[in-house]
This record gives C-alpha cells, sequence and structure tokens, in this order.
C-alpha cells in the first residue's frame, strides 16, 4: 500500500453545500484508493447550533465552533472548504491563505472581479493549492466533450451555446435574503449560475475574451425574511414588509472566444418550469455536441449527415468507471463533488494544481464583470487576461 498523507480538514459553514463538501471528502477513499491522502474531519464552524450539532453527530467532524477563524488557526487543520454565503468568502479565502492552507471554495469566489483576483493572487504568493466549486466541468460526458473539441474530431469549433434556466426564484413569495442585496452576493443570476455556465464553455472550447450583455429584474421587490436563518427556498408572508431586490434576475451574453469561435449564454432564476436546465452546445465544422445537466449521464453527438445520436456515458469518459460498472447505471450530482474533492486532494498532496482553480474562478468572475460593465455601457468589452494557473486552457 502506498504511504498516506493525513490531510485534516476545516470545514466553514455546515449548510446544504458544506454537507456536501463533508460527504465528498468521505467518499473519495471508496472510489480513488489510489489517492495518497487519509483524511480526518476536524472542525466545522457554523453560527447555528443545530448546524454544529449535526456537523459532529452526522458528519463526523471531531469538532465545532462558532467562529470561523478557530477553524484557520486549529493547527491539526491542513486544508479548509469554504461554503459561506459570498459576501464571506474573501475574508475566509485570504485568512486561509495567510495561514498557508489550501482551500477549495464555492463559487462565485468573490462578490466581483476584484475580490476574485485578491483571492486568486493571495494563493498564489501563499503557493498553495486550491479548489473552486465548477462541479458541472467534472460530468463524464463533459469529460468527452473536451475530448472531442480538443482532439479535433467536431472541426473547427464555430459556436457554442449554453444556458442555465432555473426556478429557485420563481416565486415571487421568496424570501429577500443574501442572494438577492449587491452588498452581500455581488451579481445575481451572473455570478449564481452562469459563472458556471463561463467555465463550462472555457473549459471545453478555450478562453472567452470579449462579450456583450443585457441583463434584467423581473422581480423588483420580494418579503423580508421571517428571521436570520431564512435560507435559499424560504417563502415569505403575503403581507410582510418588502424590500428591493438589487441584482439581476436574468442575463444573456453574446461572447467571442480567442480562437474565433462565437458563443451565445444566457441565464434565469425565475424561469416557471425548468427547474435545473443546465445546457451546452459545441457547433464544429465537423459535427456537434448538446448535453443537458438534468439527462447529464447523455450526451447527443452528430458527426454525421444522418443527425444526432445519443450515446450513455460509460467508463470512457472521465471518471465514470469509478463510480458505476458499465453505461445505463447513472451517476449523481454529489458524484460529481467528490471528483472534485479527489482533485483537490490529489493537488495537495502532490504539491501540484490539478482541479480548477482560484484563477479559474477569477477568469470567470472577470467575464461577469464585463458582462456587467456591457449592460450598463451597451457596448462589447474585453474580458482581462488573469494571472496564475488556469486549467481550462491546460
Amino acid at each position: 500500500m502506498p504511504e498516506r498523507t493525513r490531510v485534516g480538514v476545516g470545514l466553514v459553514s455546515v449548510g446544504w453545500m458544506g454537507r456536501v463538501h463533508a460527504r465528498a471528502y468521505r467518499a473519495v477513499g471508496m472510489h480513488y484508493p489510489d489517492v495518497t491522502a487519509s483524511v480526518s474531519l476536524v472542525s466545522a464552524a457554523d453560527v447555528n447550533a443545530d448546524a454544529r450539532q449535526y456537523a459532529a453527530d452526522a458528519l463526523g467532524f471531531a469538532t465545532t465552533t462558532d467562529d470561523w477563524r478557530k477553524v484557520i488557526d486549529d493547527p491539526e487543520v491542513d486544508v479548509v472548504s469554504i461554503c459561506t454565503p459570498n459576501y464571506l468568502h474573501h475574508e475566509v479565502a485570504l485568512a486561509a491563505a495567510s495561514a498557508g492552507k489550501p482551500f477549495w471554495i464555492e463559487k462565485p469566489m468573490g462578490r466581483g472581479a476584484a475580490e476574485s483576483a485578491d483571492i486568486a493572487r493571495a494563493a498564489t504568493a501563499a503557493g498553495i493549492v486550491t479548489s473552486v466549486g465548477f462541479n458541472y466541468r467534472h460530468a463524464p460526458a463533459v469529460a468527452r466533450i473536451r475530448e472531442l473539441v480538443r482532439g479535433g474530431h467536431l472541426g473547427r469549433i464555430t459556436n457554442v451555446r449554453v444556458a442555465l434556466l432555473a426556478d429557485y426564484s420563481a416565486d415571487p413569495r421568496g424570501a429577500l435574503t443574501w442572494r438577492f442585496r449587491t452588498e452581500e452576493a455581488g451579481s445575481g443570476v451572473l455570478g449564481d449560475l452562469l459563472s458556471h455556465g463561463a467555465d463550462l464553455a472555457q473549459f471545453t472550447v478555450g478562453r472567452i475574451s470579449e462579450v456583450t450583455a443585457l441583463t434584467e429584474r423581473f422581480i423588483r421587490e420580494r418579503p423580508l425574511p421571517s428571521n436570520a436563518s431564512s435560507g435559499h427556498f424560504s417563502l415569505g408572508s403575503a403581507s410582510a414588509e418588502t424590500g428591493e431586490v438589487e441584482n439581476e434576475d436574468y442575463a444573456a451574453l453574446l461572447v467571442r472566444f480567442d480562437s474565433g469561435a462565437v458563443g451565445v449564454m444566457d441565464s434565469s432564476r425565475v424561469a416557471v418550469g425548468p427547474h435545473a436546465e443546465y445546457t451546452l452546445e459545441i457547433y464544429g465544422t465537423l459535427g456537434s455536441v448538446r448535453w443537458d445537466f438534468q439527462r447529464f449521464n447523455e450526451l447527443q453527438i452528430a458527426d454525421s449527415a444522418d443527425g444526432y445520436r445519443t450515446v450513455m456515458a460509460g467508463p470512457e469518459a472521465g471518471d465514470f468507471s469509478r463510480f458505476q460498472p458499465g453505461r445505463g447505471t447513472s451517476m449523481g450530482f454529489d458524484d460529481l463533488k467528490t471528483i472534485e474533492a479527489q482533485l483537490f486532494l490529489r493537488s495537495v498532496v502532490e504539491g501540484r494544481q490539478v482541479g480548477p482553480s482560484a484563477s479559474d474562478a477569477w477568469s470567470a468572475s472577470e467575464i461577469v464583470a464585463a458582462a456587467l460593465r456591457s449592460d450598463e455601457r451597451r457596448a462589447w468589452e474585453s474580458v482581462p487576461t488573469v494571472e496564475g494557473a488556469t486549467t481550462f486552457d491546460s
């Protein structure tokens, strides 16, 4: 057996995503026995007492605290998962970098490009590896798309379509939580969903260099939350006092890639009908491919005049064989986070960046920032090239 490196994990925020992170760490050893990390769930922080109890009893963390700084400072904690609301990402990530501790952070990494740049630069200066929650790029079907595109099987890529349509905020009774406030969330659906689309497009096709965009708020007021623990899907009372929604419900972009390809992207958090219709379509001179997260074990491929054929993901695609023995048996969302966790742990024990990096997240945030500038100025905007190691161009 290979010698294993102990990796003590600290978790900041034990909400839904924090629980997904914890489950993913525990699953890595079962699916990736070749990753030479021995994971120990050391400390979890949350201001909510019930969340802390869950972290101890259900997730198996050795200690809990209501102060995230104690997680960073704990000498037994080697790496940190940052699953807080957006407005805490910057402070927690900079503290982790200052302590020299690699971190796995959810997106959007910062409330804007400036915060994302700070985080990525701090990680580079500290010489630490990072990981960012761009989980959709880990779907085996998406790995196959990247192979088809980068291997030239679709010919010269001409155009790309990305759509991320969701209904999680379609009900106007949805409470005015931090997600709808610029000071706390930054952008709205651009950072929350379309950052995933930007990453998918860049991961498969290459860097986006220029955008023009429009945004809109369709639900302009929402009821104030009834209590501090109101979350993503909480409903307010129809008679409650309301407040202003400050960021966008919908965004649409035209984009240009460094390669010369062009693209169309749009995203909504208030679409009535689609629950999580996240689609990627890539068209080339020799063929095209289509993928939908709602059927993410399937891929539609057209490489002849006969049109599309549906191909089920199987052992030849990405990390599928780590989870299922053959095509037709499906993977799930948590499996994507397990793939992400093993890439992070592999980066830590090998001392090299192998998963989506803080610079990848910075790059996506620059696309969001360019889209917001474009919407304000009604003009095409250039997307700056970021510093540091991005994995979409490797």
